[in-house]
């Protein structure tokens, strides 16, 4: 007994697809078309019977009709699957590689909006720094300025030094003429000693007051040129100092137009980057288009094989309603 589904007709629908596909059709072959299913002493006695029937009477127009219907079904059904594949593994790799293309681009822009951002910080930066190093050098010059003027006031105060010497000197020099002259005085008018003694002394003593107020004001002018001594060498100190100030901030200075150089080339190949990704974005965009095109020539190649297929199916229902005189079985030889 055959079991529940198997029959003459499935086992013929299963032979005529392995004969449409070029495969011989056995008993083994039949029973795996057939999904496994049914004993294969009926399968054989299905196949034999079919046999039988094919050498008698050749393969019916029904038989043709069907298997030519099924072969071009078949083939449509295999045409769109592997349209269908391809565009599916199109798509698979256009939306891959569009995904990393737009990643590679957004990593691109955020490194880009990096440099924007340190570069604009560092421009702030030098502009601070060229802020102080003006500022910085206004002050040297102001040192400068103040170091010329103490300079010549020591020089001015160097020079009423001398001149003070001199009165000194001049103040010396009358003394000694008055002591030449007071010696002249007693050798040559003793009479009149006494009477210009008193005036003389006058004279010395204020002379010597002269004298000792010339010194102490020599000493107060000299206490002053040390002050100035001392501030000036303080003045070369802090000069100094703010020369060597200076000089750093140049070198700050130069550091950081060195690194916004730096930052300028990152910036430029960030945007040759950004430009090459627009490219290939816009050359991936071309292969989708040429990928929906070749999509749509499928899709009409398989609206002409539909549209063959249901004239073929029109032609076989045609040829079903004409008249056959070929199914008639051939008489016996004894009857002819």
């Amino acid at each position: 007994m055959a079991r529940g589904g198997v029959n003459k007709s499935t086992v013929q629908t299963a032979r005529l697809a392995l004969l449409a596909r070029g495969e011989n059709p056995s008993i083994d072959a039949v029973r795996v078309e057939m999904g496994n299913t049914g004993s294969k002493t009926t399968i054989h006695r299905y196949l034999k019977e079919l046999d039988e029937t094919d050498m008698r009477r050749g393969a019916p127009q029904e038989t043709i009709g069907e298997e030519l219907t099924e072969l071009v079904a078949r083939l449509a059904q295999r045409l769109n699957e592997q349209a269908q594949e391809h565009i599916a593994q199109a798509q698979t790799a256009f939306d891959t590689r569009q995904s990393a293309l737009q990643d590679e681009l957004i990593a691109t822009r955020n490194e880009l909006a990096d440099l924007t951002r340190r570069f604009t910080h560092q421009t702030g930066e030098l502009e601070q720094q060229s802020m102080r190093l003006l500022a910085t050098g206004e002050q040297l010059q102001g040192e400068q300025t103040e170091n010329a003027r103490l300079r010549q006031a020591n020089q001015d105060m160097a020079t009423r030094l001398e001149d003070k010497d001199g009165q000194i000197r001049s103040l010396e020099e009358k003394h000694v003429h008055a002591r030449d002259a007071l010696e002249h005085y007693r050798n040559s008018v003793k009479e009149q000693r006494d009477q210009e003694q008193r005036r003389h002394e006058g004279q010395v003593q204020q002379v010597q007051m002269e004298l000792r107020q010339a010194q102490q004001n020599a000493l107060m002018r000299q206490e002053e040129i040390t002050q100035l001594n001392r501030a000036n060498e303080r003045l070369l100190t802090e000069s100094r100092s703010a020369t060597r100030e200076l000089e750093n901030h140049k070198d700050q200075l130069s550091k950081l137009k060195l690194e916004a150089n730096e930052a300028m080339e990152r910036l430029q190949q960030s945007q040759t980057r950004q430009a090459l990704l627009d490219e290939r974005l816009r050359s991936s965009q071309d292969e989708v288009s040429d990928l929906k095109q070749r999509v749509t020539e499928r899709e009409q190649r398989s609206r002409v094989l539909e549209l063959i297929l249901i004239k073929t199916e029109l032609a076989l229902e045609n040829l079903r309603k004409e008249p056959d005189t070929h199914d008639a079985p051939p008489l016996p030889p004894d009857q002819a």
